[in-house]
């Protein structure tokens, strides 16, 4: 019996030692561990080091049995394990993975760490934790990783075959690495040590012990190439036994001497924040670094150093620097030294230079035509020529006295400074990739900064009290007001109208429109469609260009898909081919020609006639007036013209042409080969009665002009009749807009066109090479796609965007004295159609005289009135006869009132005709075409109105 106890106590004890559970106290630890498998790169037993790369073949699961714990026989031979980035505080149970030789548990929260039980560790990553206490196993640990710790203490005495040791931010005081002679690559930055011996690491090949508190430091290391021991206290460093280094970084500590003539190797030299008065570097040859800012130096020569790319010497005692031989130098920094000369021009490959704070009265860079930085602030630079440096991209020379800078050449342009110099106008319009211009403290009295860049990251132009203008791109208009309203610039305006295309980079599309009248296609004898007018589209934003009278059309436009659209009054009288083109830009050559032909659809003869007032109407003064007539049809036409006035307020000066006929208050002209598109003016020349005249013509009267064109059948007869109502003033500004169709329209008249002009004089000194007109639609009034240009004084052509409409007259000169000085632009456009009696629209525009402040018209304004509004009842005050009448019509009156005029009226609501003086009663209508109007009889007990019928 005692026999069998015993076997059994054999047998148990033997299956709880295969299967001893290993105690791991910390959740994430173990959930990490039964987390293994071979789908997942945890743990391994099957990884090799191969001169210092870890391979592993296969990655393996630790929980064989599934029981959801971690026993002695599941983790005896695994020798890779990964538990980085896994939210652990506690590695206790690791000393039961015995035969571990790769362990990474970076990135957790682990405070104290044992690993003296894992003799076959190699490698030993446990970075970034909370470490303050570690213990290492005594066996053939190479690569050790402790950094970002708080370890003050670290003991690697028995690891004599660590090669790489990376322990830096920690809290280390002492670090003793002579039991480690195999050591290559050493990082002990950011901890408190004071002292460090690598005597005996004569492999050491690089060694980083910046950012600690040595004040001394022996390196008899002949195999080192890499030494970083910057913000440190050494007072004195010798290197002349390292003749293998390659990398001497020592900036920020007290040194006043350097011998660096030994190290013939030296390729990266930073001795940047020391003391040192004197360095030689004319041994190395082959330097390609060399940093040595915030020393004492009086005297540097690099001319042997024919290698050299980069040198940063600011803040010495330099006046002079020889760089004519360091022709592969690329980045000069010389800030802060008592230079007078310095030259650049044999350092054709250099991009970035900064010499600020000298004494240079001049720089040529026009040789580094590869420059993309140049900051040369605080010098006594008087000009400065940057039109080489096509690579351009930050430029800075504040505190200089720079009088003129041109920067036209310099599309890669990002950032100007140039602050407290002498500028009096500065242009970076051609500069588009600009978002940073600083030009504070100059003499500026203008700027030009339309360069359609995409925004601006800083603009500042304070302290420049002489400010008068800025050109802006129109979407910068705002914040450019801004900054002149808060620098308290009272006499600067802003706008975009220094230029008709936008700033920068920009394409161009281009061509003719031209009618064919034989329809063979068109070719140079067909007529040019004058006034054309086009849509622009990006598939974002859509514009609209109508050209001047010679056909041809030039539209600026930036980089991407652009639709182009002709667009015609009345679409259905023609067609156009192309009907749209599309182009893509930069992958089209710039110009990009495109022509339109446009060819009769049917026949449609369609006329129209308007009368413009050149100027306002003033009693005992002449007066202008134009008729203008345009075929819309696309048949040639031929016809007559007819002009009634009243004949005995005014007297005819002058026709031209000379009228073919004329009789009492009426001119005549014939009119023959009208071209489809074509466009014709009769100049007249009126001298209105004064007020010592009889009969005696006021301020305040109307003068009624009305011009009726017959051609062939018309397909829209309304607008072959215009009647001009004008009223006489007494005074007047040179600068005004009037509706055509005066105070009032008819309901029928809503959705129709009205007619404006608008007049400008330049009261100036000095010619005005371009004139602007700047005509902001009401868009709840108006149909702003109806807009058409019908006569101008100059050549102009018109642009609008959104509800915003341009009359641009470039390059016209207009001269100062007061018989040239004079133009207007007439267009007429839709009302909208919802338009209700009571309803008014009003208008107002700014004109542009170069890049002066705008002068603001007057506000004309139109209201929607029903004829049927009158006084009293007409049939009771007056006697209208005969009726239907053929020549003339009677009115007598019924009762004891004056008669002030009486006026005709067509079914539009259009005046028709007006007499002032009708004591007699007498009206002659013989002119007017049959139909039926309305008659107003104006009294001084008020108004009437009555309908009749002309034979």
């Amino acid at each position: 019996m005692k026999k069998i106890y015993t076997l059994v106590l054999l047998v148990i004890t033997f299956l709880n030692g295969n299967a001893q559970i290993i105690n791991i106290p910390d959740a994430a630890f173990k959930a990490k561990l039964l987390e293994a498998s071979p789908s997942n790169q945890i743990a391994s037993t099957q990884a090799v080091n191969a001169n210092g790369t870890i391979y592993v073949s296969g990655y393996n699961k630790i929980d064989t049995n599934n029981n959801g714990e971690i026993e002695v026989s599941e983790v005896i031979n695994i020798k890779y394990l990964n538990v980085g980035f896994s939210y652990i505080n506690s590695l206790e149970g690791i000393s039961s993975f015995s035969a571990l030789e790769y362990l990474f548990c970076h990135y957790n929260s682990i405070t104290n760490l044992d690993v003296s039980q894992n003799s076959s560790l190699i490698t030993l990553q446990c970075n970034w934790n909370l470490l303050s206490t570690l213990i290492l196993p005594n066996g053939p640990l190479s690569y050790f990783n402790c950094e970002y710790n708080q370890l003050t203490n670290l003991d690697i005495s028995q690891n004599q075959q660590l090669k790489l040791l990376y322990c830096y931010n920690n809290q280390l005081s002492t670090l003793d690495v002579s039991q480690n002679p195999n050591l290559l690559y050493l990082s002990c930055e950011y901890n408190q040590l004071d002292n460090l011996d690598v005597s005996q690491n004569s492999l050491l090949i690089n060694l980083n012990c910046s950012n600690n508190l040595l004040s001394t430091l022996t390196t008899q290391n002949s195999a080192l190439s890499s030494l970083s021991c910057e913000n440190n206290q050494l007072t004195s460093l010798d290197v002349t036994q390292n003749t293998a280094l390659e990398d001497l970084s020592i900036f920020s500590n007290q040194l006043t001497t350097l011998d660096v003539t030994q190290n013939i190797a030296l390729d990266y030299l930073s001795l940047n924040d020391n003391q040192v008065t004197n360095l030689d570097v004319t041994q190395n040859i082959a330097l390609s670094y060399l940093l040595c800012g915030n020393n004492q130096l009086t005297n540097l020569d690099v001319s042997q150093n024919i290698n050299l790319i980069s040198l940063f010497c600011d803040s010495n005692q330099l006046a002079t620097l020889d760089v004519t031989q360091n022709i592969a130098l690329d980045y000069l920094s010389l800030n802060d030294n008592q230079l007078t000369t310095l030259d650049v021009t044999q350092n054709i490959a250099l991009s970035d230079l900064s010499c600020g704070n000298n004494q240079l009265t001049s720089l040529d860079v026009s040789q580094n035509i590869n420059l993309m930085g140049l900051f040369c602030d605080s010098n006594q630079l008087t000009s400065l020529d940057v039109t080489q440096n096509v690579a351009l991209s930050d430029l800075s020379f504040d505190n200089n006295q720079l009088t003129t800078l041109d920067v036209s050449q310099n599309p890669n342009l990002y950032i100007i400074f140039c602050n407290s110099n002498q500028l009096t106008t500065l242009d970076v319009t051609q500069n588009s990739r600009l978002s940073y211009l600083v030009c504070n403290y100059n003499q500026l009295s203008s700027l030009y900064i339309k360069n359609n860049n995409q925004f601006w990251l800083d603009l500042n132009f304070d302290e420049n009290p002489n400010l008068e203008y800025v050109c802006a791109n129109e979407n910068d208009i705002a914040i450019v007001q801004q900054r002149i309203n808060s620098y308290g610039y009272t006499n600067c305006h802003v706008n975009s109208y220094c230029s008709f295309v936008p700033g920068g980079l920009f394409y161009t599309i281009q061509g003719n429109t031209k009618y064919d009248s034989n329809n063979d296609g068109c070719d140079d004898l067909d007529i040019n469609y004058s006034n054309s007018n086009f849509t622009i589209s990006n598939g974002v934003a859509t514009g609209s260009l109508i050209v001047d009278t010679s056909g041809n059309y030039s539209i600026p436009v930036q980089g991407g898909n652009h639709t182009i659209t002709p667009v015609l009054e009345n679409p259905s009288y023609f067609n156009v081919s192309p009907s749209s083109v599309t182009i893509s830009f930069p992958s089209e050559t710039s110009p990009f020609n495109q022509d339109f032909c446009v060819t009769a659809n049917g026949i449609k003869n369609d006329l129209e006639i308007t009368i413009i007032p050149i100027q306002v109407a003033r009693p005992g003064f002449d007066s202008n007036y134009k008729i203008v007539y345009k075929n819309k049809g696309n048949q040639l036409a031929n016809g007559t013209l007819t002009f009634s006035f009243d004949d005995i307020i005014m007297d005819l000066i002058s026709s031209i042409p000379s009228q073919d006929g004329s009789g009492t208050n009426i001119l005549n002209w014939n009119f023959s080969d009208l071209n489809p598109f074509e466009t014709r003016e009769i100049n007249l020349t009126f001298n209105i009665n004064s007020p010592m005249e009889t009969p005696a013509v006021n301020g305040g009267d109307s003068l009624v002009y009305t011009a009726t064109i017959v051609g062939a059948t018309d397909e829209t007869p309304n607008d072959n009749t215009f009647t001009l109502n004008q009223t006489v003033v007494n005074s007047f500004d040179p600068n005004d807009k009037t509706c055509l169709e005066g105070n009032t329209i008819s309901p029928e008249m809503v959705g129709e066109y009205v007619h404006y002009v608008i007049r400008f004089e330049n009261t100036g000194t000095f010619a005005a090479e371009n004139v602007v007109i700047a005509d902001v639609i009401d868009a709840t009034k108006f149909e702003i796609n109806t807009l058409i240009p019908q006569s101008s004084s100059h050549n102009f052509f018109t642009r609008i965007n959104g509800n915003k409409v341009e009359f641009i007259f470039e390059n016209i000169n207009l001269p100062f004295d007061d018989e040239n000085n004079d133009g207007y632009v007439a267009f007429k456009i839709k009302t909208k159609s919802n338009l209700l009696v009571g309803n008014t629209f009003t208008n107002k525009a700014n004109i542009y005289f170069d890049y002066n402040f705008p002068i603001i018209t007057n506000t004309t304004s139109t209201t929607v009135t029903a004829l049927s509004n009158q006084d009293f009842d007409f049939e009771t005050n007056f006697t209208l006869f005969p009726n239907p009448a053929k020549d003339v019509i009677n009115i007598k009156t019924k009762s004891e009132m004056d008669v002030n005029s009486v006026s005709i009226y067509n079914t539009l609501g259009q005046i028709i005709m007006t007499t002032i003086h009708a004591e007699n009663g007498e009206i002659n209508v013989s002119n007017l075409q049959t139909g039926s109007y309305f008659i107003t009889v104006f009294t001084d007990k008020g108004s009437s109105t009555a309908k009749f019928i002309k034979q």
